[in-house]
């Protein structure tokens, strides 16, 4: 008979024990939280207060950053506050939410960059029709889609998770609670809900990965047409990004979710792990957006305007 027990906290053992290599730890995870925080939140900020950057390119990049600033909150701060606390304990409905959250925000962003992809195409390919096609209403949908897509996944991960039973050890050799890492603390001897739940989540990946690799290629089919070697890089310099991104994203979660669950967890795993939760949302601003030059001039009518409204108010308001 399996000791059963009812799990009321779960120890996550982080990059290490050692105290000091937890505050390098904090330190680092510190950094590239407050980077991507300030780069999306700007891109939000920027994106809200300039009407000429309202078009579907850029709502579709708004609602990115939005879901990057949602998706490195979930983990970083808790693993952050761990490392400064010498604590490795997370509630069992912490981990439950945090799980829940996570994929919703990976599915939601994996959908969302398939629906920028066929944005792009349409823009580059079909570029009479984009005004008809790409409308307010077909944006809308199709960043609804996004959300009801990962808010799918988040329950059914969830779920199919948390209802196995748990006997033994509670500790699990990561900074976050995800799949992997809880199977390997699980006592049953079916996965059945779970094993379904990843096909229908490299399901989604493989349609993703699938379509967006189509619409590359006619992309690049069409941007090889344009006669001005300037033009064509400009072209290329804003679609091979998405495509690295979208590389590392996909990649680094298949290795992790694929790997047998037999074998032990190690540095590399959280390694991977940090190249689906905390790379992207991190490296998204400064590949979408704030190089673009739509944004730089956007941000720099934002930095002129705080600068005259400090001079102006208290002349006009003494």
């Amino acid at each position: 008979m399996a000791n059963l027990t009812v799990i009321t906290e779960i120890f996550l053992m982080g990059f290490s024990s050692s105290w000091e290599l937890q505050i390098l730890h904090a330190i680092l995870f510190l950094v590239i939280y407050l980077v991507a925080l300030l780069g999306n939140l700007l891109i939000f900020t920027l994106i809200s207060l300039n009407g000429k950057l309202h078009t579907p390119m850029y709502f579709f990049l708004k609602n990115l950053s939005f879901l990057d600033l949602c998706l490195v909150s979930t983990t970083v701060p808790k693993s952050i506050a761990n490392s400064l606390n010498h604590s490795y304990t997370i509630s069992f409905l912490e981990c439950v939410s945090q799980l829940f959250l996570m994929m919703l925000f990976v599915a939601s962003e994996l959908f969302l960059l398939t629906a920028m992809s066929y944005d792009r195409y349409v823009a580059i390919c079909q570029p009479l029709h984009y005004e008809v096609i790409m409308n307010s209403e077909t944006c809308v949908k199709l960043a609804a889609a996004s959300w009801l897509t990962g808010g799918l996944f988040g329950v059914l991960y969830s779920a199919s998770t948390f209802t196995l039973p748990f006997c033994g050890s509670k500790k699990i050799n990561q900074f976050f609670c995800d799949v992997p890492s809880l199977l390997r603390i699980s006592c049953s001897e079916s996965y059945l809900a779970v094993y379904v739940t990843m096909v229908l989540g490299f399901s989604l990946g493989i349609f993703c990965s699938i379509y967006i690799t189509i619409s590359y290629s006619h992309i690049f089919s069409t941007v090889l047409k344009i006669p001005t070697k300037e033009d064509r890089l400009k072209a290329f310099s804003t679609c091979m990004p998405h495509l690295i991104v979208l590389t590392i994203f996909v990649t680094t979660a298949v290795i992790v979710y694929l790997k047998p669950q037999q074998e032990s967890d190690s540095v590399l795993d959280m390694v991977l792990s940090m190249f689906y939760t905390v790379v992207p949302p991190t490296l998204n601003p400064v590949i979408y957006s704030l190089r673009n030059k739509d944004m730089k001039i956007a941000l720099r009518k934002l930095m002129t305007w705080k600068y005259l409204s400090k001079r102006l108010i208290p002349k006009f308001f003494p």
